[in-house]
């Protein structure tokens, strides 16, 4: 059990944890790690909030669930510090100053984003994209696939993803299948598959917005292991299911996502923008988002599930592979429409070897990609 997860501490000042995520979400470029590293400097080094093994420990309770990671766990430090509206100004605050950028971005994308040297900067992103999501793919499967029973499985998800499978049903599969493979008893089994697919077969009923809002929302509930498995839900939904995006439209919303600060879910702001104006864009938002403020409050009885029942721990390992297997996937699927000459192939790999080195260096890689886009327009 985390230390100190039972006992509710006063409350603080909401007006102080609200100041400090808006700042924290102004200033928090280069993705979740850089995100965690930025609270834990501003919030147990600088205001010693608590100490470094209790916000290790709700880190990692944050992982336990889907969704954007570094933002659940900016909710769950606001629940700390000042209980239900700590929670809600944490998170808020966290996300607004992305969703507003995007907000404004996607206003320029739909008016510019066919200018010749629009079409240059996007030329050299896209295929930074690609490298970067290259690095994920190494660094988390150094991390989840700690057995090569879960190899085979990430393996097989990406197969089947590519033949077209149904991802959500595939995350499914191979939370159940590492569950069972640690003996793990029928009722819980029947449970978690119930919820989830509960939460994902409204998704296409409706009008438009109804039909953003309910497929972000399921999306935020299925989105496990990394923000970049997003990627796969998106190219399923909106590129295979339902015809709204092009393969090179969500590389470029993936690329504004791995440039602009705060959570790289706000991706939905963007995309929602697109589908149907600001008030899909707010819709997406609050669904994608809405999960994690549900989950968070939660925290203390997952993680002591999680601790008391093999399966449940099971369960978690095999949905997390299950998403590294989508996101090598989609990543082939982005790579076919990003990388179209020697210099794409160039910018790709440049891009993979310096975040190799220097993790918290995508903003920047994104950047340089974009001026090589703009010089070889220039020259050409």
């Amino acid at each position: 059990m985390i230390d100190g997860m039972s006992k509710r501490r006063p409350p603080e000042s909401v007006a102080e944890v609200a100041l400090v995520f808006f700042v924290l979400g102004l200033v928090a470029f280069g993705g979740p790690a850089a995100h965690v590293a930025l609270m834990r400097r501003e919030l147990v080094a600088r205001r010693k909030w608590l100490p470094e093994n209790e916000f290790l420990r709700m880190f990692a309770a944050c992982n336990l669930i889907p969704g954007p990671s570094s933002t659940e766990l900016a909710i769950y430090l606001g629940y700390r510090r000042a209980g239900w509206r700590g929670l809600v100004a944490g998170g808020v605050l966290f996300i607004l100053p992305a969703m507003l950028i995007m907000l404004f971005i996607a206003w320029a994308y739909e008016r510019y984003g066919t200018t010749s040297q629009a079409l240059g900067i996007l030329y050299g992103i896209r295929a930074a994209v690609v490298g970067i999501v290259l690095w994920a793919i190494i660094d988390l499967g150094r991390r989840l696939v700690k057995r090569w029973t879960l190899l085979i499985l990430a393996t097989a998800v990406a197969g089947l993803f590519l033949i077209g499978i149904n991802p959500v049903l595939l995350l499914v599969a191979g939370g159940l299948i590492a569950a069972a493979a640690l003996q793990v008893q029928p009722k819980p089994k029947v449970g978690i598959l119930t919820l989830t697919t509960g939460l994902v077969l409204p998704a296409w009923s409706g009008g438009k917005l109804l039909t953003v809002f309910l497929t972000f929302l399921k999306l935020g509930v299925v989105s496990f292991g990394s923000g970049y498995v997003l990627y796969a839900f998106l190219h399923a939904d909106f590129v295979q299911g339902l015809h709204w995006l092009t393969d090179k439209q969500l590389i470029d919303a993936i690329a504004i996502g791995q440039a602009t600060p705060g959570p790289v879910f706000t991706t939905a702001t963007f995309l929602g923008y697109l589908f149907a104006g600001v008030p899909g864009a707010l819709l997406a938002t609050l669904g994608i988002f809405l999960p994690g403020f549900l989950f968070v409050p939660l925290l203390d009885r997952i993680v002591h599930l999680t601790e008391r029942r093999a399966w449940a721990q099971g369960f978690v390992d095999g949905a997390n592979t299950a998403a590294l297997g989508l996101i090598a996937a989609v990543t082939l699927q982005i790579g076919r429409s990003a990388l179209i000459d020697p210099l794409t192939i160039v910018i790709a790999l440049v891009a993979l070897g310096v975040v190799w080195k220097w993790p918290l260096a995508s903003p920047a890689v994104v950047l340089a990609a974009a001026l090589v886009g703009v010089a070889r327009l220039a020259i050409s």
